[in-house]
């Protein structure tokens, strides 16, 4: 039996594990998929140490940058982002970090984009961010960050953001955990006043469905997208990785 599986903290909520553990029945294939819940991420070197049959990972929230330091090797891409969410282990040891979260985001946000959209904020600065901004780039959108206190590169703090800023921006997107079940009544804090129906609310929470922040852009008139679609993209790209390395 190969297994696989997930790096991050609080995790038993995970997409990762139900979505694998059905792919590898429905397709046959004698694998395991399990969670590896880290308190901290000096726990990861004595996982692998302990586990040499593992094929790879994925990480989670909030590993994707810490975990860097732990690896041999990163892809190109993960290198130019600075964020890993998938890790293979080669028969000798080796760890390789990459970065599918990119390729999920940019698959499941372009069917939404329309020729108004040229302007994105993104709330939150950490590792699931870095891809965002990443996939913006190439679709050549221009972006901001939102964050909770003044950061290097970061134009604005919630504090400090207007209704005047949002309407400026027609895509925004949220990379915080911030709205994550249980806590379903958590949303960004910014002035959803600025919200029209030329907006592009997309929140890469898949767990509840409907956030509470998509719902007040769905009020608002706002199209929505969750981030189910984007984490079977990205883990499908994560599996033939993997498969890569057999």
């Amino acid at each position: 039996m190969i297994r696989l599986g997930l790096i991050g903290k609080d995790i038993s909520y995970s997409f990762s594990k139900t979505y694998f553990t059905e792919k590898f029945r429905a397709e046959k294939r004698p694998f395991s998929y399990e969670n590896f819940d880290l308190k901290d991420i000096s726990e990861f070197k004595p996982l692998v140490d302990d586990h040499n049959d593992i094929l790879g990972f994925n990480v989670t929230i909030p590993y994707k940058e810490a975990i860097i330091p732990y690896l041999d090797k990163l892809d190109a891409k993960a290198k130019k982002i600075g964020a890993v969410n998938t890790i293979t282990v080669t028969f000798s040891g080796k760890l390789k970090g990459y970065n599918t979260d990119c390729y999920g985001f940019k698959k499941s946000i372009k069917p939404f984009l329309k020729s108004h959209h040229k302007k994105a904020l993104i709330l939150g600065t950490g590792g699931a961010s870095k891809a965002i901004a990443y996939t913006l780039k190439k679709l050549k959108i221009d972006f901001d960050y939102v964050s909770r206190t003044p950061k290097p590169n970061v134009k604005f703090t919630y504090e400090s953001l207007s209704v005047e800023d949002i309407k400026v921006y027609q895509i925004i997107i949220n990379s915080t955990p911030l709205g994550t079940f249980p806590d379903v009544n958590s949303c960004p804090d910014i002035p959803y006043d600025g919200i029209t129906e030329q907006h592009l609310l997309y929140d890469l929470i898949y767990n509840p469905e409907e956030t509470k922040f998509l719902k007040i852009g769905k009020a608002q008139g706002a199209a929505i997208s969750n981030g189910y679609q984007m984490l079977i993209y990205q883990a499908e790209k994560a599996w033939r990785i993997w498969n890569a390395t057999l």
